[in-house]
C-alpha cells in the first residue's frame, strides 16, 4: 500500500483569491491539488489553472539543473553545469561589477509567486548588502494602489465575504469569473438573495454575461472618470446623499461637489459611449439601494489617467454613506491590512547610508538600452531575474528583447521553464515550485494569512529562491569579507516565522490549520477612521499637489486615442486559462486557449474583410503581432481585445500583444498603460 499524506499549502499566484490548498502525496509524489474546504474563502474550490498544478510541477520542460549559455542570446542554447560552477561564476561577475559601481546591477522580479519568503526576503537582503539599484515594482497595481492610498490612506476596503449580504454590486473593470472566482461565489450568493449585479467593462466578459446589466463603456480612464463624476452628479442632483457622513468623515466635499456638477449625464454619455438613460439608471440604483458595494479591479487603471479614475470611483461610497454597513463600500485591495514584519525579513538596514537609484520595471526596455549618463547613472551591466518573465510581460517588448540581447549584459534567470526571458540568460538556475518550498502569504482579495508547507522534495536539482540567494551570498562572502554571510543564515521556515513574529498571527495556528484570520472590524470606515492623515476619506488631497497632480480627481485623456492611421483601441486582459504568462506552456490550458486571438466587433471585421478565425496582422508604429480573429460578440465597436499573455516564441511571428504596447506611465503610481493603445488590423489570410 502506498503511503498517502495530505499537506496544507497556499496558491502562490497573482490573484486576489489566495486559495488554501491541500496537496495529496503518495510515496513522495504529488498526485492531486485541491482547495482546502476548511478555509471559508476557498471553500474547497480551485480555478482550472491551479487545479492542474501537478501538471505544471512535473512538466517535461522543467529546468532541473543549472544551465550556462552556449549559443547566441535568445537562441535557447545552453549547457548543464554544476551549482558550484554556476554560483562561483555569477558571484565573481557580480563582484567585479559591484567594485566599480553596484548600481550597475539590477534585480528584476514581481509576482511569479506572491509569497513573502520566495519573493521579497533573502533577495532583498542580498541586493541591499550589495548596494544594487532598487526596482520600482509598478507593472501591475501601483496606479490604483497609490490612488487608494491618497484617498483612504492605504490599500484598504470592505471585507470580501460581506459582498454576499449586499443588495447592489457594481463589478467595475473586473472579469471576476476568470480572475476572482471566489469573490464571484459571494456575488452569486447575493444574487440568489435578491441583489442586483451590474458589470461595467469595455468587454462583454463572461462575468458581464451573468450580471443583470452590462455597461459597455469605451476603454480608457476618460470614460471611467466621466462615468464616476456623472454618477456623483446624479446623486447630488437627486439628493441621494448621506449629508451626515459627508460632514463628519470626508475632506474636500465642497470642491468635489463643484467638480461633479460639471459632468451631467449628457456630457459623460458622449465620453463613455453610453446612453444618458444608462447613466441615470445606474445612479438611481446606487443612490436608492442599501447596502451597495463596488468591486473594483486593476484593469481599469492601466491607462494614462488610471490613478485619477480609481480616486474618483473610490470617493463614491462616501457620498451615500455606504461604509456604514459592512456589506457596503468598495474593495480594490485588502493588502494594506497585512501584518507582516517586512523589515525583519528584508533587513533594509543592510543598505547603510547608501541610497541607490530606483529604476522602473515598466520601462525595462528603455532602461536596458540606456547607455548611462550623469542623470540616469551607470549603464545596467547585470540583471538578476526571478518571479517574472519580462520579455513576455513588459510593455513594448521589442525593446525589452533588444535590451536583453546585449552581449555586454550579464543576465541570470531563476526559473521553472525556458521562458522568453530565460532564452536570453547567461545562466538559468532551477527554482522550486510552490509544492516544493516553504512560504507565507497575505492576500489582496481577503483578510487571511496562509502558510505554505513543502509537500514534496524538490525535483531534480531545483532550489528555492531563498536558498539560491543564501548560496549566492556565501560565494560573495568568499570574494568580499565585508559581505556579511551571517545575515543569510535564516532558513525559509525561519523567515516564515519571522514574518509574523510579534503580530496578531499565531504561527502555530498556521502550522496546524494552514491559515489564520487577521482580526479586523466588520465595517472599517463606519465611523470614519480612514488611515489618511486627516482620518477622513480625502476627496481633495493637498499632498498630490507636490507630485504635480490635481488634488481632486481630474480628467486626463489617453496617450493614444484612436486616429485615422490606428483607428482601433486595444486592451489586453488575460485569457481565461492563463495568469500573466505563467500557465501559457501548460499543455491542457494552452489547448483550451487554442491560439493567440484578437476579439473584434463584427462590423469592424467586415470593414476589413475579416471572417472568424482568419489570420491577422495587428500593428502600430511600435511593431506588429500575428494572431487570429475571434468574432465572438465580446468586443464593442471600435475596440479590439488581444487576449494574453502568450509567450513570444509561441506567436506566429515571434511576438505577443506587448509588441504593440508602449512604455509611457500613468498619472499616479508610475505604472504601465497596457490598455492605452491604438492599433490597426489587417487580414493576412484564412485560418
Amino acid at each position: 500500500m502506498p503511503h498517502i499524506a495530505q499537506v496544507r499549502g497556499a496558491c502562490p499566484h497573482d490573484c486576489p483569491d489566495t486559495c488554501a490548498l491541500i496537496t495529496t502525496v503518495a510515496d513522495g509524489t504529488a498526485i492531486k491539488v485541491q482547495g482546502n474546504p476548511e478555509h471559508a474563502h476557498t471553500g474547497g474550490v480551485l480555478c482550472a489553472k491551479v487545479s492542474k498544478y501537478t501538471e505544471r510541477t512535473y512538466h517535461a520542460g522543467r529546468v532541473l539543473q543549472p544551465l550556462k549559455r552556449s549559443g547566441p542570446k535568445g537562441s535557447g542554447q545552453f549547457t548543464p553545469v554544476s551549482w558550484d560552477e554556476a554560483l562561483a561564476d555569477i558571484a565573481q561577475r557580480l563582484h567585479h561589477i559591484a567594485q566599480h559601481n553596484p548600481e550597475a546591477i539590477l534585480p528584476y522580479s514581481y509576482a511569479g509567486t506572491m509569497g513573502l519568503v520566495q519573493s521579497e526576503s533573502m533577495d532583498r537582503r542580498f541586493f541591499h548588502q550589495l548596494g544594487a539599484s532598487l526596482l520600482d515594482r509598478t507593472i501591475c497595481a501601483s496606479a490604483g494602489s497609490e490612488a487608494l492610498t491618497h484617498t483612504y490612506g492605504g490599500k484598504l476596503g470592505m471585507r470580501v465575504e460581506f459582498f454576499a449580504e449586499s443588495q447592489l454590486i457594481l463589478i467595475w473593470g473586473s472579469n471576476s469569473i476568470s480572475s476572482n472566482l471566489h469573490f464571484w461565489r459571494y456575488a452569486q450568493e447575493a444574487k440568489r438573495n435578491g441583489a442586483k449585479l451590474i458589470c461595467i467593462d469595455p468587454r462583454k466578459s463572461e462575468t458581464a454575461d451573468k450580471c443583470h446589466e452590462h455597461l459597455q463603456l469605451l476603454p480608457g480612464t476618460d470614460a471611467a472618470l466621466a462615468l464616476a463624476l456623472a454618477l456623483m452628479h446624479e446623486l447630488i442632483a437627486n439628493n441621494w446623499l448621506d449629508h451626515d457622513y459627508l460632514a463628519q468623515y470626508t475632506q474636500g466635499w465642497d470642491a468635489l461637489k463643484a467638480r461633479a456638477l460639471q459632468w451631467p449625464p449628457e456630457s459623460a454619455a458622449q465620453v463613455c459611449g453610453l446612453t444618458v438613460e444608462q447613466i441615470q439608471s445606474l445612479a438611481r440604483d446606487y443612490g436608492t439601494t442599501q447596502p451597495a458595494a463596488i468591486r473594483l479591479n486593476y484593469g481599469m487603471q492601466r491607462v494614462r489617467g488610471g490613478g485619477n479614475a480609481v480616486r474618483a470611483i473610490a470617493c463614491i461610497p462616501a457620498l451615500i454613506g455606504a461604509w456604514r454597513n459592512r456589506a457596503g463600500g468598495l474593495l480594490l485591495s485588502s493588502s494594506g491590512v497585512s501584518p507582516f514584519n517586512r523589515p525583519a525579513v528584508q533587513m533594509p538596514q543592510l543598505l547603510g547610508q547608501r541610497r541607490p537609484r530606483t529604476l522602473n520595471m515598466s520601462q525595462i526596455g528603455d532602461v536596458l538600452l540606456h547607455e548611462g549618463d550623469a542623470q540616469f547613472g551607470p549603464q545596467v551591466q547585470a540583471v538578476v531575474v526571478y518571479n517574472s518573465n519580462p520579455v513576455a510581460v513588459a510593455p513594448e517588448s521589442a525593446k525589452v528583447a533588444a535590451g536583453f540581447e546585449r552581449e555586454d549584459l550579464f543576465t541570470v534567470v531563476l526559473e521553472h521553464f525556458m521562458t522568453d526571458t530565460a532564452d536570453y540568460a547567461d545562466y538559468v538556475l532551477p527554482a522550486t515550485t510552490q509544492l516544493e518550498h516553504w512560504d507565507i502569504h497575505g492576500s489582496y482579495g481577503h483578510t487571511d494569512v496562509l502558510l505554505n508547507r513543502p509537500a514534496i522534495a524538490p525535483e531534480g536539482q531545483a532550489r528555492s529562491n531563498g536558498q539560491i540567494f543564501r548560496d549566492l551570498a556565501s560565494h560573495m562572502a568568499r570574494l568580499d569579507p565585508a559581505f556579511a554571510a551571517a545575515h543569510f543564515s535564516d532558513s525559509d521556515e525561519a523567515l516564515c516565522r519571522a514574518a509574523v513574529a510579534h503580530t496578531a498571527i499565531d504561527f502555530e495556528e498556521l502550522m496546524e490549520r494552514g491559515f489564520a484570520h487577521i482580526p479586523l472590524p466588520d465595517a472599517p470606515f463606519a465611523k470614519g477612521h480612514f488611515a489618511t492623515p486627516s482620518g477622513k476619506c480625502e476627496f481633495d488631497n493637498p499632498a498630490l499637489a507636490a507630485l504635480g497632480i490635481n488634488t481632486l480627481p481630474d480628467y486626463l485623456p489617453n496617450y493614444e486615442p484612436p486616429t485615422a492611421e490606428y483607428p482601433l483601441a486595444m486592451i489586453s486582459p488575460p485569457a481565461r486559462n492563463f495568469l500573466n504568462s505563467t500557465f501559457a506552456n501548460v499543455g491542457s490550458l494552452a489547448r483550451m486557449e487554442d491560439k493567440p486571438m484578437l476579439e473584434m466587433h463584427p462590423d469592424d471585421a467586415a470593414l476589413r474583410g475579416i471572417a472568424d478565425g482568419d489570420r491577422l496582422r495587428v500593428f502600430n508604429a511600435r511593431g506588429e503581432h500575428v494572431c487570429h480573429a475571434s468574432l465572438n460578440g465580446r468586443a464593442r465597436l471600435g475596440l479590439v481585445v488581444g487576449l494574453g499573455i502568450w509567450w513570444r516564441k509561441q506567436g506566429a511571428n515571434g511576438t505577443n500583444v506587448n509588441e504593440l504596447t508602449h512604455q509611457k506611465l500613468t498619472d499616479i503610481g508610475r505604472a504601465p498603460c497596457f490598455y492605452d493603445c491604438a492599433v490597426q488590423v489587417q487580414r493576412i489570410g484564412p485560418a
